[in-house]
């Protein structure tokens, strides 16, 4: 069974930058070994499955090694995928996940995105964070993520995180994040318990940065950053119980992948 493959820099106006993701377009879910199975082949931080239903679109998504509730940059690339095969009229486009009906709407160069809002609440700092991090954070909070806090982008980016540490963590990844120098504030991922070392650019994460930051800086719409190697840029509005995450994206790939039906 052949089915359309496409892959997408996401969070970035520039080809080989941003977050790659792959989004296959199916009618009918495949079993959850096989979508695993492609996912593990295609070797990207998550594969996104859409199928169309009525005038939405059912989205799965799965690391190397698990399947995830929620994922911003597969959600980002999905939404190029249906504006470019003009699978939706208009410049919206909602799609059905675990986590609730997530809209996406084309706005100029962006796509913008409204998930769900994490605001994170404050914890100790314990010691394995700190031994995790090879730094001692000044805050650290917990939504799905831990949230370490630090003073200035250049201890942020400056990070040598043992990701094996970090994968022994009671939560599925460490964001690390701090004011920014040019933006409102920058961060880092880092989600090994899932098959993720270091993701370059994550729209999930910024439903826990972007009320925490708002409610810090005291503004609604702030602008974002991610300090991967290839970076990630990011602009956001706290809409109370509702975030917006818009970015650009860069198509790199369309093919065909070849698989047996299940």
């Amino acid at each position: 069974m052949k089915l359309k493959l496409y892959q997408v820099d996401a969070f970035t106006g520039s080809p080989f930058r941003g977050n790659p993701a792959a989004v296959v377009i199916m009618k009918d879910w495949l079993s959850e070994r096989t979508m695993q199975a492609i996912a593990s082949e295609n070797n990207l931080s998550e594969t996104a499955f859409i199928r169309p239903r009525g005038n939405a679109f059912e989205i799965r998504w799965f690391t190397p090694e698990v399947e995830v509730d929620l994922c911003g940059h597969g959600t980002l690339a999905s939404a190029y995928v249906v504006f470019e095969e003009g699978l939706t009229h208009g410049d919206e486009a909602q799609f059905a996940a675990k986590a609730g009906v997530l809209t996406v709407r084309r706005e100029g160069a962006r796509l913008s995105m409204d998930f769900p809002s994490r605001p994170p609440e404050p914890v100790p700092v314990f010691d394995e964070v700190v031994e995790a991090l090879g730094a001692r954070p000044t805050e650290l909070l917990l939504a799905w993520d831990l949230l370490a806090v630090f003073e200035a982008e250049e201890q942020v980016a400056a990070l040598e995180p043992q990701f094996d540490l970090i994968a022994r963590l009671d939560a599925m990844g460490l964001i690390a994040s701090a004011p920014g120098r040019k933006v409102d504030f920058v961060s880092r991922f880092f989600a090994p318990a899932v098959g993720i070392a270091e993701d370059p650019a994550t729209g999930s994460t910024h439903c826990t940065l972007v009320p925490y930051w708002s409610k810090k800086l005291g503004k609604t719409k702030l602008q974002a950053r991610q300090l991967s190697k290839r970076g990630g840029e990011f602009y956001c509005e706290d809409r109370g119980d509702r975030v917006t995450i818009a970015g650009q994206v860069v198509c790199y790939l369309r093919g065909e992948i070849e698989v047996p039906r299940t």
